[in-house]
């Protein structure tokens, strides 16, 4: 019984820390120093196209991989104010609240415990499709239980899904602050689904749900310091490697699962090349972005490189494919895993304010995650990634095709 009273009163105490915690990333998030900071904002331009990366003397606009378009009112000759180094301590301050959630959801007791090495068999169990012999060598009950099992993780799995599907419609809208709430409570929800929830398979696939509400409010509470910015999605990306972190050890993923393999590695790096540039040119053709760097010099092409391939790209296909299109993978199926991730990283380019880039990108992601699931190579997915981004904001605008 003291058990029990311990084990509740622990409960209360982190479902409060969570609830502070993510208060705290909510009122950065759309605090007036926040706003005055970064001006994020959408602006479909007629003139330029479906996005706006209008440039003026006072005001530099350009739009990053998320598809937020970015105002700064920064002048690149004049050192960082004070104002700016009280942003910097908001923004550590926002970062460190989302980590915190995530810290106090991992140490949070989901019901009883299951080892790990039994996990990935009973999420087999559980696969959607079986061959017709597998199916009549069970018994009914057992086949009706499976039934209602994969019924109540498609109906789990959706909530979120949902939820993070209004939260980017309103932001493809306009409507940031409704978003941005809706992303909060999402965080929320999922911090504290094991209130109500006492099953490991939807834990698992709500700590790789959450790494997108995280991602949208890091992106949108990011104020600029640059004159260009290229170096922002350092300090947006380089964060969430801290969260990903934690949910891939926590998950008990092997390196082979996530990816991580030298298997084929040369051919893989060639092919990404041509391919990033097939498809880049598709995203370019779609939203005729701006450039993120002022030429194409040596110096330059690499500063892009690096970025888009080991911030962008690894980040992201961590988020979308080894974390999120695996874990769906084990608990519903290929295909579904491969339609749900694919979808998400479609509606995480809504800020460009066109359907066409969400259709494309969620087209993409599709052709990534089929790629990631034939090959199981992260590299591979990475330098693809980052080549398409290379392409997209660096090459092909200054060539104005």
């Amino acid at each position: 019984m003291q058990k029990l009273i311990n084990s509740h009163k622990k409960q209360k105490e982190l479902n409060l820390l969570i609830i502070v915690s993510v208060l705290i990333l909510a009122l950065l998030a759309i605090s007036p120093e926040a706003a005055s900071s970064s001006n994020l904002e959408l602006s479909p331009s007629p003139e330029r196209g479906p996005v706006s990366e209008q440039i003026r003397a006072d005001t530099l606009e350009e739009t990053g991989d998320s598809g937020v378009v970015i105002t700064s009112n920064e002048d690149p000759e004049t050192p960082l104010k004070m104002g700016q180094y009280l942003h910097i301590g908001y923004t550590i301050m926002g970062i460190g609240a989302a980590v915190l959630v995530l810290l106090a959801y991992l140490r949070m007791d989901p019901g009883e415990p299951r080892l790990a090495k039994n996990f990935l068999g009973d999420l087999r169990s559980l696969k959607i499709w079986k061959t017709a012999r597998t199916e009549e060598s069970e018994e009914p009950a057992e086949t009706d239980k499976e039934k209602d099992e994969v019924k109540k993780l498609r109906l789990l799995t959706a909530l979120p899904v949902l939820s993070i599907t209004l939260a980017e419609i309103l932001i493809f809208s306009g409507r940031m602050g409704a978003a941005v709430w809706i992303h909060i409570g999402t965080l929320i929800a999922l911090s504290l689904s094991n209130i109500l929830i006492r099953d490991l398979e939807v834990h698992k696939i709500y700590q790789a749900m959450m790494l997108l509400p995280v991602l949208r409010l890091i992106n949108l509470s990011m104020p600029i310091f640059y004159e260009t910015t290229l170096y922002t999605f350092v300090f947006i990306y380089g964060p969430l490697a801290i969260p990903l972190a934690i949910i891939v050890m926590n998950q008990q993923y092997s390196l082979e699962q996530i990816g991580i393999t030298q298997k084929h590695i040369i051919p893989y790096m060639l092919l990404s090349v041509p391919l990033g540039f097939l498809l880049g040119l598709g995203e370019y053709l779609t939203i005729r972005t701006d450039y993120l760097i002022p030429d194409l010099t040596f110096t330059n092409l690499l500063k892009l490189t690096i970025i888009m391939v080991f911030f962008v790209g690894l980040v992201e296909e961590l988020i979308f494919r080894s974390v999120l299109q695996t874990r769906l993978e084990d608990a519903l199926s290929v295909r579904e895993a491969l339609l749900i991730s694919s979808l998400l990283f479609g509606l995480m380019h809504s800020g460009y304010g066109t359907y066409q880039e969400i259709l494309y990108t969620g087209f993409v992601g599709f052709i990534m995650g089929f790629v990631y699931y034939r090959t199981k190579s992260l590299p591979f997915i990475t330098v693809l990634h980052g080549f398409v981004n290379v392409f997209l904001f660096g090459i092909l605008p200054h060539l104005s095709i």
